[in-house]
């Protein structure tokens, strides 16, 4: 029971499956988009979505981190993601394509909020165009400024802005 709770709080599933023995298993994404294989070699920290999450080997783990509530509220991502460990491969899935970001050392990138899928590099939310997030209410404007070395995987979509979309088309939608 202690362990479904913790499940139901953070967001994640119930359950898993477990494949074992000769065979194969196909994996499919929830919603159009890619899958993408990561080499997990214990070495590297990665974070991750929660929605990102696809299939990994018995030798990868994830647990649920906190990302703090500021990191939760602008980075469009929730409150919980996951921190990879162990050694092995990690499928993890989009929605829309896919593309890696390599950073050398100091090296920055920004990324719009709703954006992201893994990383592996320290970021920080902003304000888009710099300024001060003072007196700002909602998460528009806001991008994480990732900086390296490490890397970040992003997608070419953003789920909130095309739920926005289809809830603009449908019958009584929109303004």
């Amino acid at each position: 029971m202690k362990f479904s709770m913790k499940k139901l709080i953070t967001g994640g599933t119930m359950t898993e499956s477990t494949f074992t023995g000769p065979g194969r298993v196909a994996l499919g994404p929830t919603l159009f988009g890619d899958i993408i294989t990561l080499h997990v070699d214990g070495r590297q920290n990665w974070l991750m979505g929660r929605d990102a999450f696809l299939a990994c080997t018995a030798e990868v783990t994830k647990e649920t981190k906190t990302q703090g509530i500021g990191k939760a509220l602008f980075s469009g991502e929730d409150l919980f993601v996951y921190r990879v460990l162990g050694q092995g491969i990690l499928w993890l899935t989009s929605f829309g394509a896919v593309d890696r970001l390599d950073l050398q050392p100091g090296e920055q990138h920004i990324v719009d909020n709703g954006h992201l899928v893994a990383w592996s590099c320290d970021y920080r939310i902003e304000k888009a165009g710099g300024g001060s997030m003072s007196g700002l209410k909602t998460g528009e404007g806001l991008v994480c400024r990732f900086t390296g070395p490490g890397s970040v995987y992003v997608q070419t979509r953003n789920q909130d802005e095309f739920d926005n979309y289809i809830a603009s088309k449908a019958p009584g939608g929109g303004a």
